[in-house]
């Protein structure tokens, strides 16, 4: 999504707390884009560790200057939205979602990291009691925020109380036929992380051995997952873009029982004609079109992030599946175009400046 901003201001210079791009990603996507990193960036195998300094972040990014800059567009899962700027200066601000792990997330996030009330966890907390702190101070900064779906819309509203337009992140569809020749199996694909749900699925499909299931991706979770998955799931682990596209395309449907924010994967699927099986929680809800709800139907979601509920989700489309065509979900899919998402931080951009005129 940043390369494709970078597309729409070609003299734009990118700050980052973080930068482990590798040489070659930034020739095809950041061509001639300079990059100033944090000084964060020079501590010895920072990459090893970097997520371990999210107290020292909100300090590091404002000690970016860009108060120089004709305007400024924030990319911001965390923490760029918190840059310094001059109050006359235009401050569009895309926002990922509300720091997950310091909001509604954190006692999740505790549980998996084990952290209690002992000494250690009693630190972790109020470290993220001040992130929290810093995290409202800096909402009202932005001139206007955009969130990537209805769900971080609705996030944004009940943290910051403050209003924002939805854009979807753009989806590269030329990269993603639509294939209408389905194979037998179902695909799981993203990185293999607690939050991803990805024991979900494999627990339900371990409840069906009839229907084979594959896991596309790897993670922290790669080996007790696989511990735990029966004979009719199989993993392919991390697959190269080709085959990738291939085996997303070729799958009866798609399961998926996280809550994303959005989810790229997800609209990937719908572009390249493959219905999905959802959560119905978080930007699932914007990109499928539910079965029954719709004329044209790209997939099922279900309630609650249950063994039982997904079954039911699967049974469900295999008793409907004919209603759900891949050219419906490519059809579908065209809302995420990298089209769309120009037009619409364009004229976002255009929103900003006017309210900076105006003044």
């Amino acid at each position: 999504m940043l390369a494709q901003i970078c597309k729409q201001f070609p003299n734009a210079e990118v700050f980052t707390l973080f930068d482990f791009l590798p040489a070659e990603v930034k020739e095809q996507y950041f061509r001639d884009v300079e990059f100033h990193a944090s000084a964060a960036n020079r501590i010895p195998m920072v990459q090893k560790f970097y997520r371990s300094l999210f107290f020292f972040c909100p300090f590091l990014i404002e000690q970016f200057d860009v108060t120089g800059y004709d305007a400024v567009i924030s990319s911001s899962a965390a923490f760029s939205r918190g840059v310094i700027t001059r109050p006359d200066q235009p401050h569009l601000c895309y926002v990922h979602s509300p720091v997950r792990y310091a909001w509604d997330e954190q006692f999740s996030y505790l549980q998996q990291g084990k952290l209690g009330f002992g000494p250690k966890g009693m630190l972790y907390r109020y470290m993220l009691h001040r992130l929290r702190t810093w995290d409202t101070r800096t909402a009202h900064g932005p001139d206007l925020m955009l969130a990537n779906s209805n769900y971080v819309r609705s996030r944004i509203q009940h943290i910051y109380g403050r209003d924002a337009r939805v854009v979807y992140p753009p989806v590269a569809l030329a990269e993603l036929p639509c294939v209408e020749d389905k194979d037998d199996y179902y695909v799981s694909a993203s990185f293999l992380a607690p939050y991803k749900r990805t024991d979900l699925v494999i627990k339900a499909f371990n409840e069906m051995p009839s229907r084979r299931l594959v896991v596309v991706g790897e993670g922290q979770q790669s080996a007790s997952l696989r511990a735990l998955a029966g004979p009719n799931v199989t993993f392919s682990g991390y697959l190269p873009r080709k085959e990738y596209v291939d085996t997303l395309a070729r799958a009866k449907a798609m399961v998926f029982a996280g809550c994303e924010d959005f989810g790229i994967a997800l609209a990937e699927a719908q572009a390249c004609g493959t219905p999905l099986i959802a959560f119905g929680r978080g930007g699932a809800v914007d990109i499928v079109q539910r079965l029954g709800s719709s004329p044209a139907p790209t997939g099922v979601l279900f309630k609650d992030q249950t063994a039982d509920h997904l079954k039911d989700a699967v049974e469900r489309f295999e008793e409907n599946s004919t209603a759900i065509a891949p050219r419906a979900c490519a059809q579908n899919a065209r809302r995420f175009s990298e089209e769309n998402f120009d037009r619409a931080i364009l004229e976002s951009f255009g929103a900003v400046q006017a309210l900076h005129e105006i003044i």
